[in-house]
């Protein structure tokens, strides 16, 4: 049992003072064997504490549906055995490069502006989700022997409101539900965002990637005591599709670390240790003016350029940060525990069995929608991550005209009359060639992530106007969605109808098999689809994420604990072209290269 409060100059631990030296790794994102392993190279880089998100759309997939709400709990129980302190940051909205920020689609979709802002239904949901998830933190607060030393109210709300209200509702929820240690609110060091999102009474942070002292002078004119804290020191930067990848020199990103621990501040490093985004839930940005921004969908790799690589491994980066680090330490660092293992040789998983889009469908699709009058989001079929066919009829006979998407979102492969006329986006939502009728239209529409940050947080997906035949809307749309949650469960591919391969460029299920020795249950592995273009991946009904040929990433990590001696199986959604029949497995890729550049921002 202990005491950890917020003086007016230090933390302190028991009345004596600490200096918080934390790094960022969200459990949802490392594979639950690899924690421990990961909380440790945590304690060897010479940090004394770890901080998390928690996302809300994770773990209550479907309204007072919760799922495995219990594995933060265990998470802070591996971070205490690791000797390690906690910070939580619950949310409700946590941003984090995270499908819709963390929030679920069912609450944008049913709440929609009215998300982060004192309304009373909005504030209703966010009650049932802290009533159930809480007392996995309460009861691992360092006044009762655990490790958790503070709590974090909301994220980084001054970059999107101004509701006072709602911040300090969100922190009284908080407290009535038993945190006791510190809360804290954390933001940019900009007079706007700290206006907007602090919180009398609780500590104010800041986030950042460099200029230490110009920051926390910020922080100071709006909070003129307390410690000061960067919560978020950006060491690295996160990636999107089709993007240059962008790294942070390392040597750079150590003298930042240094400048903020000269000030006296306490620090958390983001990230620490990326992990990945599994099972299609990274997230996206828009970019450029607000009335047509561009959409990024983030990569599934969410390395970050961190100390601590995707595979596990140390970096340049974790070396120098280390030799900062060991400047504030108590005593000598841990070693660093044995480096991960990967396969010990490649190996190919040749994919011979295939099931074309309408057979998956038809297995583990939801039921079709009774035609309707407008096409139904992907809201409104109540589908987070996935796809949707919608098909409609053109009526005829009419001669040719343009046929077009108004608010599709993101992405569709059109098929007329059964062949494939082309791949709409939204800035590119009318196909090549016009359409006469009648015609029958099918529209494969996939969601590439949710917007994370910003004034379009919550946006819809799918079809969020309509299908047009020159300026014709066109009525009685069927839609069908093919949700990523039903590959998830058990046995989820037994009722597919596999026949064999086809050749490339085909679109469909492919499986195939692959055999290793020697797997320990600590190794690991990087899976590349050479020639293939979109799609999903699970090995042994693990879902890897997605893989996109316009890169900048090229290869999947597969965790060691996902492969087993012997055979393993592979399941490959492929949504628009298929390359080579077979997947390559290898023992992990390098650390990541590209420009190097401070990041700013």
């Amino acid at each position: 049992m202990a005491d950890f409060t917020v003086g007016d100059d230090h933390f302190r631990l028991d009345g004596k003072p600490v200096r918080l030296l934390s790094g960022a790794l969200h459990y949802f994102r490392v594979h639950e064997a690899q924690w421990d392993h990961r909380l440790s190279m945590l304690r060897a880089m010479g940090l004394n504490c770890v901080e998390t998100y928690v996302p809300w759309n994770l773990h209550e997939p479907r309204p007072g549906r919760f799922r495995d709400v219990a594995a933060l709990g265990r998470f802070l129980d591996a971070a205490q055995r690791a000797g390690l302190w906690a910070i939580v940051r619950p949310g409700p909205y946590i941003c984090a490069e995270w499908e819709n920020g963390g929030l679920p689609a069912w609450v944008t979709g049913r709440f929609g502006r009215r998300v982060r802002s004192r309304d009373a239904e909005y504030l209703g949901a966010v009650e049932r989700w802290f009533t159930a998830l809480l007392p996995q933190v309460v009861q691992r607060q360092i006044s009762r022997g655990g490790p958790v030393v503070m709590v974090q109210a909301e994220n980084e709300y001054g970059s999107f409101g101004s509701d006072q209200v709602y911040l300090q509702r969100v922190a009284g929820m908080l407290r009535e539900r038993g945190v006791t240690v510190p809360l804290f609110t954390s933001d940019g060091p900009e007079d706007h965002m700290l206006t907007g999102g602090s919180v009398p009474g609780l500590l104010a942070t800041a986030n950042f990637g460099s200029g230490a002292r110009e920051a926390f002078e910020v922080l100071r004119r709006h909070q003129p005591k307390g410690p000061l804290m960067c919560m978020e020191f950006w060491c690295g930067w996160f990636e999107h599709w089709g993007a240059e990848p962008v790294v942070r020199e390392p040597a750079q990103a150590a003298e930042a670390l240094r400048e903020i621990l000269g000030c006296g501040a306490s620090v958390n490093i983001y990230m620490a240790h990326g992990g990945t985004n599994f099972a299609g839930w990274a997230g996206a940005n828009r970019s450029g003016p607000l009335q047509d921004q561009d959409f990024l969908p983030t990569v599934t790799s969410y390395d970050y350029d961190a100390p601590i690589d995707e595979y596990g491994r140390p970096t340049e980066k974790f070396r120098l940060f280390r030799e900062v680090l060991a400047a504030y330490a108590d005593g000598p660092l841990p070693d660093l525990p044995p480096e991960p293992a990967g396969l010990a040789v490649p190996v190919r998983a040749e994919l011979t069995e295939w099931a074309p889009l309408d057979a998956v469908l038809e297995a583990l699709g939801d039921e079709e929608r009774a035609p309707s009058g407008v096409p139904p989001t992907f809201e409104e079929l109540g589908v987070e991550r996935g796809l949707v066919r919608y098909q409609v009829g053109v009526p005829g006979p009419r001669r040719p005209y343009e046929l077009s998407v108004t608010g599709l979102r993101d992405r569709a492969v059109v098929y007329v009359n059964g062949v494939r006329e082309g791949v709409l986006t939204e800035e590119n939502s009318t196909l090549d060639e016009p359409v006469a009728g009648p015609a029958e239209v099918e529209l494969w529409v996939e969601s590439l992530g949710r917007v994370n940050y910003g004034p379009r947080l919550g946006e819809p997906k799918g079809i969020t106007g309509g299908v047009r035949h020159e300026r014709q809307y066109l009525h009685g749309v069927r839609a069908r969605a093919l949700r990523l949650d039903a590959f998830e469960e058990p046995g989820a591919v037994a009722g597919v109808a596999f026949g064999s391969a086809e050749g490339a460029g085909a679109t469909g299920l492919f499986r195939g098999t692959f055999e290793v020795t020697g797997v320990d249950g600590t190794g690991h592995a990087g899976l590349e689809l050479p020639g293939w273009t979109r799609g999903f991946v699970w090995v042994n009904g693990f879902g890897l994420g997605r893989y996109w040929s316009v890169g900048a990433q090229r290869t999947l990590y597969v965790p060691g604990p996902v492969l087993r001696e012997g055979v393993n199986e592979v399941w490959v959604l492929e949504l628009e072209g298929a390359g080579a029949p077979y997947a390559e497995l290898g023992p992990g890729v390098p650390v990541r290269t590209g420009t190097p550049g401070d990041v700013q921002v």
